[in-house]
């Protein structure tokens, strides 16, 4: 079994070992080592990177590392090595030492929220950018989230020891441990944060509590086992409050605010917008009455048939122009096509009159590669392409001869 150098010391980023397998896994080449610094995914924490350095200096990358439900450690890598071969095993410092913030502010900001809740913690998962970790509670508010969030901090500014043990499980199940893992053996591996909390764990962990750096967290919301916390540790908490600030710097200047502003702003805009729908569909009706009274004027015969394009108008104007003709007369069909925005036809008869407005835009809408539908009274469609209006006018023309 390999030996795990980062049980004892996560800080160790390079080491010697030898190759005791290299074997075809899955379609990618596995190297077990007799001993290795290498954190493989698992506890919520994802798998390190680096490199071997074999003796004629060629590098391999270590691109993942896995755990076997055995236990035996897997690094892939692209290209096979010898059996008994020595390497030296480079971690990618930076990346572990992120993994170590994130990891061991999980464990303060989990023991948080049990110390004030008792909302114990069910999964943690760390992403790229953010962690969660998922409470066995059914809700939590936004003022509970600063409390947490506030005392995990407290325990960071403290720099408290992160101390490493190794005890029985008779001895563990006899400490005040925040919990025991599902997968139980004989010893376990224990993360002291002095005075704070006391739980396994095989991750990767910092020295002290200082090491963690702030504590950020970013949302809460609902999911099947409880409430889920995104959170962000140290370098990922500086880089994230950075990218916020100037997410909110670039949205306030077009409104000349400050970024504490913004709510305000916002919601006076989202107001006026709202005013100026309103007064917009009252100026549309406005137009569609005096665009029926013309066309209505201009329409002959029984029933009347309206034909128009109308290339700057949308599908809201057009749909609200047909409505219109449609309830105005005893016997109407409008067929409508709009240029502005996406192609859009309708077509609309006076209810209760013989013709399908529905079949005849299915029609239309299979001969020009477009979709649409609706009922025997009202139907619409849309074209992905633009079409000029001479052409519009003779599609309309065609639908129309086939009434």
């Amino acid at each position: 079994m390999t030996e795990r150098l980062y049980y004892h010391d996560s800080f160790l980023y390079s080491f010697d070992a030898y190759v005791l397998e290299c074997a075809e896994r899955n379609g990618k080449t596995v190297v077990v080592l007799d001993r290795t610094a290498f954190y493989p995914t698992s506890g919520g924490q994802v798998f390190d990177t680096g490199k071997f350095i074999l003796s004629d200096n060629r590098e391999v990358p270590v691109t993942e590392v896995a755990e076997e439900e055995d236990g035996q450690v897997f690094h892939i890598v692209p290209e096979q090595l010898e059996k008994g071969q020595s390497v030296v095993g480079l971690i990618d410092a930076a990346r572990r030492r992120d993994h170590m913030q994130q990891h061991s502010g999980q464990h303060v900001l989990s023991a948080a929220f049990v110390r004030l809740f008792n909302a114990p913690t069910v999964s943690f998962h760390m992403g790229v950018e953010t962690c969660t970790i998922d409470l066995a509670v059914k809700s939590l508010s936004a003022i509970q989230v600063a409390q947490a969030e506030q005392l995990a901090n407290e325990i960071v500014t403290e720099d408290r020891p992160v101390n490493i043990r190794f005890v029985l499980l008779e001895e563990a199940r006899q400490l005040e441990l925040r919990k025991l893992p599902p997968k139980q053996t004989e010893e376990l591996r224990l993360i002291d944060i002095v005075d704070f909390d006391l739980t396994p764990c095989g991750g990767t962990h910092v020295r002290s509590t200082g090491q963690i750096g702030a504590i950020l967290l970013r949302k809460i919301e609902n999911v099947k086992q409880g409430m889920r916390v995104e959170f962000v540790c140290g370098a990922r908490a500086v880089a994230t409050a950075r990218q916020d600030y100037t997410t909110l710097t670039q949205a306030a200047a077009p409104l000349s605010a400050h970024i504490r502003e913004l709510p305000q702003q916002i919601d006076k805009l989202l107001q006026e917008n709202k005013a100026a729908g309103k007064t917009h569909h009252k100026l549309l009706e406005e137009l569609a009455e005096l665009q029926t009274d013309r066309l209505l004027a201009q329409a002959k015969g029984t029933p009347r048939l309206v034909i128009s394009v109308f290339a700057e108008r949308d599908a809201t104007f057009i749909k609200l122009l047909a409505q219109k003709l449609t309830a105005s007369s005893d016997q109407v069909i409008a067929l409508f096509a709009s240029g502005a925005g996406q192609t859009t036809l309708v077509f609309a008869q006076t209810p209760g009159m013989k013709s399908n407005m529905g079949k005849l835009m299915k029609d239309a809408m299979n001969k020009l590669g477009g979709r649409g539908g609706g009922s025997a009274d009202m139907a619409q469609g849309g074209l992905s392409g633009a079409i000029d209006e001479a052409k519009m006018e003779q599609i309309l023309r065609e639908a129309a001869a086939k009434l």
